[in-house]
């Protein structure tokens, strides 16, 4: 991710960051002459080994112009670059295939002729005394006209964003139909496993009470109240089983109240903070409310901790999430399945999830998700 300014650079900073352009000025020619003679020569192979390092390192270049106009900026730059797949060929293939590539090749065209103008112009008003008066006024406008041209070109168009978009879609759907996939394993499981084999002892058990009922009614009667017995645990059993569906309290008392519910049930307590206003879409409070047992459950299982809380937040267009602990650290997005599954449910309606755990903790998983409100019935914990 790209650091984010807190405020535009001032006059140094921005002729600081023009010696940097100047300085690559020659870097950028090199690698572009390389790209293009690459290219030229994948008909052999030789082309293609020299594409291996000339395209990477051109993203890095760009890159690090990315980073220089922020900086003048005072707003992100970010890379509009697909995901590589593993493989250095496919790797290769990808990075050609990317439009992302060629538009940094068009940078290089402008960061090699106007770009550059304006940055050594930029250099040498402050070298001369003369110029000082220019400078000081004229360096900051002149830099952010070169960093807003590198802005339009390097950050994602519309035809990068629609693709990165259908890539990030494509990628969540698939997880989500396995999530799926799997969800539906798990209850057909648990009602094979406990309802239907009761329910199977309870027509067993009826069946042979029909026979005795004329021989031995003392026998059919206790036959009864097994089955009776057997029912109730059948019942209590189907019952876990939709609740963990959607759980009954999540569509009576909406996600604050839900959620409220899970942090009762938490050994660690857990302090809340719960501005949702109104009833979200069911399906997105089901994600959430999955989310936050998911993230407190790891908490009682892993964190070791003694403090943990819950914050959400609706401002009528986007519901903001946080749950952290003060806990070992450690956690980690990328292992496990239990994260990985919370970021799966939530990619399903645009969510972004983020997890930070350094060793030592605290641990604060924060997410994203953009919903309106489905009613106007307030719904208070």
């Amino acid at each position: 991710m790209q650091p984010v300014p807190t405020r535009p650079a001032g006059p140094l900073k921005v002729t600081g960051v023009a010696l940097a352009q100047v300085l690559l000025f020659v870097p950028v020619i090199l690698v572009f002459v390389l790209i293009v003679v690459s290219s030229v020569l994948t008909v052999v192979w030789v082309g293609m080994l020299l594409l291996l390092g000339a395209l990477p390192l051109g993203r890095l270049i760009a890159d690090a112009h990315r980073r220089m106009a922020a900086a003048v900026t005072g707003e992100p730059v970010p890379a509009p670059y697909l995901p590589l797949p593993p493989g250095p060929l496919r790797a290769l293939r990808a990075r050609a295939l990317d439009p992302a590539s060629w538009r940094d090749l068009l940078w290089m065209l402008w960061a090699m002729t106007g770009g550059f103008v304006l940055s050594l112009l930029v250099f040498l008003l402050m070298i001369a005394v003369v110029t000082l008066p220019l400078w000081r006024y004229g360096a900051v406008p002149l830099m952010r006209a070169r960093s807003w041209v590198d802005r339009a070109i390097l950050s994602p168009g519309r035809t990068e964003a629609l693709e990165r978009r259908v890539h990030d879609l494509t990628a969540s759907r698939a997880v989500v139909v396995d999530h799926s996939a799997a969800e539906l394993r798990r209850i057909e499981r648990d009602l094979h496993d406990g309802p239907q084999a009761r329910l199977a002892a309870v027509s067993l058990s009826l069946g042979l009470a029909d026979d005795l009922f004329e021989t031995d009614p003392a026998a059919a009667r206790r036959l009864l109240n097994e089955a009776r017995g057997t029912s109730s645990t059948a019942l209590g059993e189907l019952r876990d089983v939709v609740r963990g569906i959607h759980p009954p309290v999540l569509a009576d008392r909406g996600l604050t109240g839900a959620v409220s519910a899970l942090a009762l049930d938490m050994a660690v307590p857990v302090e809340l903070a719960l501005e949702v206003p109104e009833r979200l879409p069911a399906p997105v409070e089901s994600a959430v409310y999955f989310a936050v047992a998911e993230c407190l459950a790891n908490t009682a299982k892993h964190a070791g901790a003694a403090q943990s809380w819950v914050t959400l937040h609706h401002d009528g267009a986007l519901l903001r999430a946080e749950v952290g602990d003060d806990g070992r650290g450690g956690a980690d997005l990328r292992s496990g399945s239990g994260l990985p599954g919370v970021a799966a449910r939530l990619a399903a309606f645009d969510g972004i999830l983020s997890v930070s755990s350094p060793t030592g903790g605290p641990t604060v998983v924060t997410w994203e998700i953009p919903c309106a409100s489905s009613s106007p019935k307030t719904t208070r914990s």
